[in-house]
C-alpha cells in the first residue's frame, strides 16, 4: 500500500486466505490500541469498522501522512509505514495468542483514492457502517461494538476519529447520518459505485461484505 497524495482514501484488508482476524473481543480492543499508536498520528481517521475477519477505514491522508519514513533500508510514507506497523505489531500478538504462525493478513492492504466528490465520501462512509448489518452481524448499525457509528451518534466517545473533521468534509449532521445509515443498500448501486471506485475494474461484489465474514464463530 503506497499512498502518495493527500485526499480521502478507502483502506481495508482481511485475513489471510479470508480467516479470522479476530478471535476474542479483547482482540478488538487490542487493534484498535494500535490504531491509537501508529494511525492517529500521521493521519485524520474519519470513520472505521472492524469486522471479524477484515477491517475498514476512511482516512484523510494529509501532507504528514505523506512525509517519508525510512525502515529497514526502504523509504515508504508515514501512513503506509503506520499501516505497516499496525498489522505487524497486532499479528505478533494474535499469532503467539492463538500459537499460530505465518500471515495473519493478506500481504497487500487496499487503498482507494475517493475522488468523486463529497457524494462519493458520503457512500463509503455509510457503507462501512453498514457493514455488520449486510454481514448480518447486527439488525442495526449500533448493534455492533466495533466501529464508529455510535461515537457520530452520541452514546459512545471514543477519541479515534476526528469526528468534526469528518463533519466539516462531507456535511454530516446526526439526523442525515441515521437516517442515510439506516437505508437499504441497493446491491446494484454498490456495484456500480465500487466499479468506479476501481477504476474500471470489474468487481463481483463490494470490498469484503458478507461473503467474506465467518458467520459461524463465535465472537468470544
Amino acid at each position: 500500500m503506497n499512498i502518495h497524495q493527500t485526499g480521502l482514501y478507502h483502506i481495508y484488508n482481511r485475513g489471510n486466505n479470508q480467516q479470522r482476524i479476530f478471535f476474542m473481543e479483547e482482540n478488538y480492543t487490542y487493534f484498535l490500541q494500535k490504531c491509537h499508536r501508529y494511525l492517529k498520528p500521521v493521519s485524520e481517521i474519519l470513520a472505521w469498522c472492524l469486522m471479524p475477519n477484515h477491517f475498514h477505514f476512511l482516512i484523510e491522508a494529509t501532507e504528514r501522512s505523506i512525509e517519508p519514513i525510512r525502515s529497514g533500508g526502504i523509504a515508504m510514507p508515514a501512513i503506509t509505514n503506520g499501516f505497516r506497523l499496525l498489522q505487524s505489531s497486532y499479528a505478533k500478538g494474535i499469532n503467539k495468542q492463538e500459537s499460530r504462525n505465518g500471515n495473519l493478513f493478506q500481504q497487500k492492504t487496499k487503498a482507494k483514492l475517493i475522488n468523486g466528490g463529497e457524494d462519493d465520501s458520503l457512500t463509503v462512509f455509510y457503507y462501512i457502517h453498514h457493514n455488520p448489518i449486510k454481514a448480518g452481524l447486527s439488525i442495526t448499525p449500533e448493534g455492533w461494538e466495533y466501529s464508529s457509528f455510535k461515537d457520530y451518534i452520541g452514546i459512545r466517545n471514543v477519541t479515534l476519529c476526528n469526528k468534526q473533521r469528518c463533519i466539516d468534509l462531507l456535511g454530516l449532521s446526526v439526523i442525515d447520518f441515521k437516517t442515510e445509515t439506516l437505508k437499504v443498500i441497493d446491491e446494484e448501486k454498490w456495484k456500480e459505485f465500487f466499479y468506479r471506485f476501481s477504476s474500471g475494474k470489474k468487481m463481483c461484489q463490494t470490498p469484503f461484505q458478507a461473503s467474506d465474514t465467518i458467520l459461524s464463530a463465535p465472537l468470544s
